[in-house]
């Protein structure tokens, strides 16, 4: 498997199936909306209908960090008529898992119910042959380290029965991401161990209970990429689904890395597919059944109505700070306090280009790359010039400036693959920042994007770009990011 089937930043994915439409949604960490929901009638070709947190009354984001907080990974299953999606916000890990259900998983969603005592991440439900519901996760509560489980009252939050471990997995790092199957009488416990980093891995376990004893696989890992030369690496995080037909796939997160060792990856981890077939009982992964057609990624914005459900905002709602412009456009707001506000969509292209047109007649701000707090990028439109930064956790750096003419200005991005040759940057791309003003574009700096990649900056998401607002009213009237090499 070459392509994802999501390409950007959406891990951590978890699938159903009802009838012949499958659902699936993934983490999203301090962004929201939060956990964004796709539905595809052929596991290949998906579309965003949705999120399951879009009202700030459900999720707080406020304290979610920086790449590290906010909403881990959760779990989508449909039981009795009703959709439940149950999550991790481990920035208020003290509240609990957080279950959200609904009829229709466009939405709504409904208000969290909070499940507490369970410390951890990575929650999954299921249901036995009796109705029992159960909840398995990552636990790291003294004690019950590894993989455990509780008999569970889902509409309520509440064990039914005491907490055990079913399995430690075998024996790599950070067993974590559980999720359980019944399938031909077995139950099927696939894991993912060794970090989410290269050592990533999916493992397996069965019982003929769903409470143990667990057999681990022989053959375990059932799928790596570890100490290989793929592009993709990071394979994990699995969840398995059977297709109408009887068939079973698996989605699975993984990353696209390029430039020398150690290589980097930059529009996080991201969403792949794979077969599965069965022998004596055990899943067997086939990661080349499925040929991935091009993904459609292009995007443009002229905010003549509601936000598009691709654009979101890290801590908070955009719509808390921003509103529609009476002669068009959209008007972000600044922070009066100076904290960062920034209305953005995920990078989702080895190479891609953005362009904006904003009016600074009442404020200041620009284009922006984020992948966290500390590491961006910015071309920005100041009182008197426009100026290209790049920040790194020690400091910031000025690329570039050039003199400000006007209030009417189109300010652009610029990723590339580079050249392979002797003199080519160690990083993955190359981002060029520019702008255009009085007619001319004039090039304002560019970089090896290394600086913008997991591998440097640490944490779990990816490069995100948008419009930042840094003083008084900025407003934007087009916004668009466009796939492939710029001019070609």
């Amino acid at each position: 498997m070459s392509a994802p089937i999501i390409p950007g930043f959406f891990p951590d994915p978890t699938v159903c199936r009802v009838g012949t439409d499958y659902y699936l949604a993934t983490s999203s960490f301090e962004y929201f909306p939060a956990v964004p929901i796709f539905h595809s009638t052929d596991l290949l070709t998906w579309t965003q209908i949705g999120h399951a947190f879009d009202r700030e009354s459900q999720l707080d984001l406020q304290s979610s960090g920086s790449g590290v907080g906010g909403i881990y990974a959760p779990t989508l299953r449909y039981h009795d008529g009703t959709y439940f999606l149950i999550t991790t916000n481990v920035s208020t890990a003290d509240q609990g898992h957080m279950i959200v259900t609904s009829t229709d998983p466009a939405g709504p969603w409904s208000d969290p119910v909070f499940a507490p005592g369970f410390d951890g991440i990575d929650p999954d439900l299921t249901w036995d042959a009796d109705g029992m519901c159960h909840l398995t996760w990552s636990s790291y509560a003294p004690g019950l380290e590894g993989i455990a489980q509780v008999p569970f009252d889902v509409r309520t939050g509440t064990a039914l029965g005491p907490a055990r471990v079913i399995w430690k997995g075998t024996g790599l790092a950070w067993p974590e991401s559980p999720h359980l199957y019944l399938v031909d009488g077995r139950w099927i416990l696939t894991i993912a161990e060794g970090g989410t980093e290269r050592g990533h891995c999916i493992t397996v376990a069965r019982s003929r209970n769903i409470d143990g004893p667990y057999e681990s696989a022989a053959q375990n890992p059932i799928f790596t990429h570890r100490s290989t030369p793929s592009p993709i690496q990071n394979v994990g995080h699995g969840d398995l689904v059977q297709t109408p037909t009887g068939e079973w796939a698996m989605v699975y997160l993984a990353v696209r890395v390029a430039g020398i060792t150690p290589g980097f990856h930059v529009n996080g981890r991201e969403t792949f597919l794979a077969g599965i077939d069965w022998a004596d009982g055990w899943p067997v992964v086939d990661e080349h059944r499925y040929e991935v057609p091009p993904t459609e990624t292009g995007f443009s914005d002229e905010f003549a109505g509601a936000l598009d459900l691709r654009w979101i905002s890290p801590g908070s709602a955009a719509s808390g700070w921003t509103e529609p412009s009476a002669s068009g456009g959209l008007d972000l707001h600044a922070d009066p306090t100076g904290g960062t506000r920034l209305l953005a969509v995920r990078a989702r292209d080895p190479e891609w280009s953005v362009s904006a047109d904003v009016d600074a007649a009442r404020g200041t701000g620009g284009l922006v790359i984020r992948l966290d707090d500390d590491h961006w990028c910015s071309v920005e439109v100041g009182r008197a010039e426009i100026v290209a930064r790049l920040s790194l956790r020690a400091g910031v750096i000025e690329l570039g400036r050039t003199s400000r003419v006007g209030d009417e200005i189109s300010l652009w991005l610029r990723v590339t693959v580079p050249e392979a040759g002797h003199n080519a940057p160690v990083g993955p791309d190359v981002i060029e920042l520019g702008a255009i003003t009085a007619g001319e574009s004039a090039s304002l700096g560019s970089f090896d994007g290394r600086y913008l990649s997991t591998e440097v900056a640490g944490g779990f998401t990816g490069r995100v770009v948008g419009v930042a607002p840094s003083s008084g009213t900025l407003r934007v009237s087009s916004f668009s990011y466009r796939p492939g090499r710029a001019g070609s």
